[in-house]
């Protein structure tokens, strides 16, 4: 579509089992919005919705769990994910949640047209029950072994290895997630859509019609699905939490939660309507409208086939131009995952790291997982704020702004005659617009930030070959066009820079007391197009304008916070170890003669030398109580010699001796590991040491 009257923009609703992390913002929050504050700055009609997803079978998990319903889970991750969302400038026209009366109301109607219609089928079939809970198990509360690539923690849904969506009865050796007992099957009524009977038309409206313009992680996964022949798909659910099915017969039955969520985005949009006294229709049933749905690659399936069949099957829909997925985001080379903490999260890095919302952003997007998984590090986000944000945009913001303090009090000067550098320089940076807007309109924000860094090097070179602060000695006319022309890039930067990085725009903008900050201007207000003026106009800061004092833009960050964040990491993982930690099977029976030929003896360690050449060996000189006696021990990474002498040891002294690189060790030193994995002598006080752990 190419000159769409309005836009509807939808972030995918985040689940509210958790709070936001790093994953979830590079992958959808930070893109969706980098694209609509950029059409919003060329006064395009844009609605940005989103919501909080809170049904749902993992939710009502978690609130047994911590013993409250799940109103009071949902309620506190609501909260705490909308709060992270304004925190970091995701700029939503409205943010609701599928709790609210409208959804409701909305998905009731949805389901009922419907339903009214004959678009479903109703099938009596069987489903696992779990006759411990005397409950039907949906979904999440089944986990059992792909039957695609043999992962045996699937869910009753969808393989997380490896993408796959089934029903919970194609699982593998199934269990119940609330007991842990083998399901049975038994007979239950629910109402399908028939996706096998659109597949001629998703074959006409994605595979041909989509297949130049949807980016080939999107349009490869589809087409899989497609070619893999379509199923009926459950549209309800056994379950107590949700929206009620709205029809006779349906007692105890709810919307399934990949029928309802995606209706949120049309909730969403209503609520947004009515506050703001718009119509909400257009935004979804006007053929001129362009739906765009930004989500991570998860969610594939139901926004390519589940909902759009739904729109279709509706009939007075719209249906996504373009849904642009990212894959996913690791963190230090492992899977993000909230159960484990193995995650960044927005609201604790804000404690960390505070005002600094912009260098996450930038750092997310500069590896931005686009077309393949990528890894977030935090010596990476280190480099990328130090050598980028800091020594190209940063520094030559306060060279502009210093020097034309110094030397004009502020005031931008009238530049002379434009020589060949100053025109090339000036043409350069009106060509710029163009390049960004190209590669966001195509949904490649990494490069497009990329060339927004560009612009910042153009005038850092500008000023490094020209060399204001000589040539004032000199030459004081020509350092007015100099300060003129790098004034000019400035300005064009705090524009250009407004969909990645919000909240400088907006420090750079009061600096420069150029244009409308973005927080004194509503999203709602109908903006005209400043990224064009940036090309259009003569001159974006005229002689005689007033500038500020110079601030700085972005901050060193130095490597004693980015260690505390690996350790803390280390932190997790030493707790996800233990936490795991399971007690060895107990070895096969031992007599009591077996136990008595072991002559364990306490010892004190009175000499301690590293072996050479051996990274792992300690030599040990050990007062035994009947002798000193030389014992070789695999310890050397755990320990310092000197910090162990002295030290009270357990010592199996009856042991047969054996020479270790030609040192004959006659005896061996009792240990074992705490919840941490360090090695420790064994000692049943030593702290960490569990019940049932091995000494060896």
């Amino acid at each position: 579509m190419e000159s769409p009257k309005r836009y509807t923009i939808t972030a995918a609703l985040p689940y509210t089992n958790g709070p936001i992390h790093i994953g979830h913002l590079a992958g959808v929050y930070v893109p969706s919005d980098i694209y609509a504050r950029f059409l919003r700055m060329q006064g395009k009609d844009v609605a940005f919705v989103c919501g909080s997803d809170e049904h749902g079978v993992p939710i009502t998990i978690k609130a047994k769990k911590e013993g409250v319903s799940p109103q009071d889970i949902v309620d506190k991750y609501n909260a705490i994910i909308k709060s992270s969302f304004e925190d970091f400038g995701i700029s939503f026209n409205n943010y609701s949640r599928t709790s609210a009366e409208v959804h409701h109301k909305t998905a009731s109607e949805f389901f009922k047209k419907l339903y009214d219609s004959g678009k479903f089928t109703e099938e009596t079939t069987q489903q696992l029950y779990d006759a411990e809970a005397g409950q039907f198990l949906a979904d999440r509360f089944v986990v059992g072994t792909c039957p695609k690539c043999g992962y045996e923690e699937s869910y009753g849904d969808q393989c997380e290895k490896c993408g796959t969506s089934h029903n919970a009865t194609d699982l593998l050796n199934p269990k119940s997630a609330i007991t842990g007992a083998t399901p049975t099957l038994k007979e239950t009524k629910h109402w399908f859509l028939p996706l096998d009977q659109y597949e001629g038309w998703l074959k006409e409206w994605i595979l041909e019609g989509h297949k130049k313009d949807w980016k080939p992680n999107v349009y490869g996964q589809v087409k899989s699905w497609i070619d893999d022949g379509l199923r009926p798909r459950a549209v309800t659910r056994d379950l107590d939490w949700g929206i009620p099915v709205p029809v006779e017969g349906a007692d105890g039955k709810v919307l399934y939660v990949w029928f309802d969520a995606p209706i949120g985005y049309i909730s969403s949009t209503k609520e947004w309507a009515e506050k703001t006294g718009k119509d909400w229709e257009p935004y979804w049933k006007d053929k001129d409208t362009k739906l765009i749905h930004f989500i991570g690659k998860d969610n594939i399936v139901f926004h390519c086939i589940i909902f759009p069949v739904m729109l279709k099957a509706e009939g007075s829909y719209i249906l996504p131009e373009n849904v642009p997925a990212n894959e996913f985001l690791n963190l230090e080379g492992n899977k993000l995952s909230t159960s484990k903490n193995w995650a960044v999260w927005l609201h604790e890095y804000l404690e960390e790291f505070p005002g600094q919302q912009d260098v996450l952003r930038y750092a997310l997007t500069a590896n931005a997982p686009e077309t393949k998984d990528n890894d977030f590090t935090w010596k990476d986000f280190q480099a990328r704020n130090n050598n980028e944000l800091v020594a190209i945009f940063g520094n030559f913001i306060n060279r502009v702004v210093v020097l034309t303090n110094k030397y004009y009090d502020g005031i931008v000067p009238a530049p002379g005659e434009n020589s060949e550098v100053d025109k090339e320089v000036l043409a350069e940076l009106k060509a710029y617009p163009a390049v960004i807007a190209s590669s966001i309109e195509r949904y490649r924000f990494r490069e497009a930030q990329a060339e927004l860094m560009n612009v910042a090097r153009l005038g850092n070179k500008y000023l490094a070959d020209e060399e204001p602060w000589k040539l004032i000695k000199t030459d004081e006319e020509r350092v007015k066009t100099i300060m003129y022309v790098a004034l000019q890039i400035a300005s064009a930067l705090a524009t250009l820079s407004e969909p990645f990085l919000p909240f400088t725009a907006e420090k750079l903008k009061r600096m420069l007391n150029y244009g409308k900050a973005s927080s004194e201007a509503t999203i709602e207000e109908n903006r005209h197009d400043e990224w064009q003026e940036i090309t259009e106009k003569e001159e974006l800061l005229p002689a005689g304008h007033q500038i500020g004092k110079a601030e700085l833009l972005f901050s060193k960050i130095e490597d004693e916070q980015i260690q505390k964040q690996l350790d803390k990491l280390e932190a997790t993982k030493a707790a996800n170890k233990a936490e795991n930690q399971k007690a060895e099977p107990q070895k096969e029976i031992a007599t009591f003669e077996d136990f008595t030929k072991m002559d364990l003896r306490v010892g004190t360690i009175v000499e301690a030398e590293k072996m050479p050449k051996a990274n792992k060996l300690l030599v040990l000189k050990v007062d035994t109580g009947i002798d000193v006696r030389t014992i070789v021990s695999g310890i050397a990474q755990s320990f310092k010699p000197e910090d162990i002498i002295g030290k009270k040891v357990t010592v199996l002294v009856n042991l047969a001796p054996r020479k270790l690189r030609g040192v004959e060790s006659e005896g061996m030193i009792l240990m074992t590991e705490n919840k941490e994995g360090k090695l420790v002598f064994i000692n049943p006080d030593e702290d960490g040491v569990k019940e049932g752990t091995v000494i060896s």
